[in-house]
């Protein structure tokens, strides 16, 4: 159920939404749970954010403190548990965050200050970023990041979608079983939870037709 307590920040908050988010995955989608890795240190944390001149903020220092990122699946194992954020994506480890950043500032001369922190599995042209420009309004919120287009934040209000309420709206999506909303109320029906047959989560449009995960079993209901 949703956790309807008050947090004093937004790194309690992400604590306490990704506990939310951990329990159910272990209880519902064994193998994308087991593709967590263990947290990242604060000295790994203090190298990367050296490495590309830019310091995380509060709520992304506290998610990756409590993994860092993700595995790839083993050889032969699908790829479908490993997209179980919202849009399919999969979280970056440090190593992968840094060198997508170094290759978006570098390679596609965009402005710095975007943090990748997500792609497609096993693809690399389209994913999220946070926006970590501390003079920016929208410092702390989340965008997309394509290979051929400029960065846009997710939500269509001023000033986004923070991250720390990103990760508790995905927890209560996920507790009641339905589709993801945005701040501003809006219903993202291309983004409903599903179990795949391989025990992983991943999120689909109900309507797509090829690429969707076969035997996906469409969340509906509280779990």
């Amino acid at each position: 159920m949703a956790d309807h307590r008050k947090f004093e920040s937004p790194a309690e908050q992400v604590v306490a939404a990704w506990e939310r988010v951990e329990n159910w995955l272990r209880a519902h989608a064994p193998a994308s749970a087991a593709l967590l890795r263990p947290a990242a240190g604060e000295v790994e944390i203090a190298a990367v954010e050296k490495t590309i001149g830019v310091a995380f903020p509060p709520a992304l220092r506290a998610w990756y403190g409590l993994h860092d990122g993700i595995d790839d699946p083993a050889d032969g194992n699908s790829w479908w548990p490993a997209g179980f954020l919202p849009g399919g994506q999969g979280w970056y480890r440090l190593g992968q965050l840094q060198s997508a950043y170094v290759m978006q500032t570098r390679d596609w001369e965009r402005e710095p200050g975007r943090i990748p922190i997500s792609c497609t599995p096993d693809d690399m042209w389209h994913g999220l970023y946070l926006d970590a420009r501390p003079d920016a309004p929208s410092c702390g919120c989340l965008g997309r990041w394509v290979v051929d287009r400029e960065p846009e934040l997710i939500a269509d209000i001023s000033p986004g979608w923070p991250l720390q309420e990103w990760l508790t709206e995905i927890a209560d999506a996920l507790e009641q079983g339905r589709c993801l909303v945005e701040p501003d109320g809006r219903r993202d029906e291309e983004n409903w939870p599903a179990l795949t047959v391989c025990g992983g989560l991943t999120w689909v449009d109900p309507g797509q037709g090829p690429g969707a995960p076969e035997g996906r079993i469409l969340l509906n209901d509280p779990r």
